[in-house]
């Protein structure tokens, strides 16, 4: 099955789409076979022998064995670790509720942030931004964020100041600029100076200079989305030129 699926890396796969295990037609008596394990990621499920796609996208790989699909969806599906951006819209006791984009919203103690104790309370309002990450993601349970990391550190984690825009793009963009090496995110860098947040729902949070500047990034970024590499350097281009 592993070498069927690595044939098929960088092709457009629809749901329903699938791989089955076929043993090897020539096997060796005398040579042990070593079977090659295949990690599934988004998009893809296994059911039994079957590899299953089960939504619309591009199949990529990386080493050495994980598979997933790399689709423009905009429909968050919490996962625990994952870092995301949310709204405070709640306060029920000694619990926070966040919204986050997904079906349902999550709590956030006011414990789970760096030095917060019973009498020093973080102070955190209904309509403020948070940075936090899932501690607990099951469709069983209510999802569950905290601020703060294994060693009790913020770690860039908690509630946004002042200013800023938060704007919305799809998934597939999130994951483009949280790469190592982003190009999108290293020609931004070159173009403004600028405080740039990502959250894996689809949430982006940047501060610039100005105003018109922090308008101008949010727009390049949601042009970004649907731009070959070479339209993108040359609107980025345009803007450095004041042609915009």
């Amino acid at each position: 099955m592993f070498s069927t699926v690595k044939e098929r890396v960088g092709e457009v796969l629809l749901p329903g789409d699938e791989f089955s295990f076929e043993a090897e037609e020539n096997i060796s008596l005398t040579v042990p076979v070593k079977s090659e394990k295949v990690v599934c990621g988004p998009g893809l499920r296994r059911c039994g022998d079957r590899l299953v796609v089960c939504k619309s996208g591009v199949l990529r790989h990386k080493e050495p064995n994980v598979f997933w699909i790399d689709s423009q969806q905009r429909r968050y599906v919490p996962a625990k670790g994952e870092s995301i951006i949310g709204i405070v819209t709640a306060k029920s006791g000694d619990v926070f509720k966040v919204d986050f984009g997904g079906s349902e919203q999550a709590s956030l103690s006011y414990l789970a942030f760096e030095g917060a104790t019973k009498r020093n309370r973080p102070n955190v309002q209904m309509g403020d931004l948070v940075f936090a990450q899932f501690l607990i993601a099951n469709k069983d349970m209510e999802p569950e964020l905290v601020c703060i990391d294994s060693s009790g550190r913020a770690n860039g984690m908690g509630v946004f100041g002042t200013g800023g825009l938060l704007f919305r793009v799809s998934l597939g963009l999130v994951r483009r600029l949280l790469a190592p090496q982003s190009n999108i995110r290293s020609d931004l860098e070159h173009l403004f100076p600028c405080e740039l947040v990502v959250g894996m729902n689809g949430r982006i949070w940047v501060k610039s200079a100005s105003v018109q500047q922090t308008l101008i990034i949010a727009n390049l970024l949601q042009s970004a989305e649907t731009m070959t590499a070479q339209q993108r350097q040359q609107l980025f281009r345009k803007v450095q030129q004041g042609a915009f």
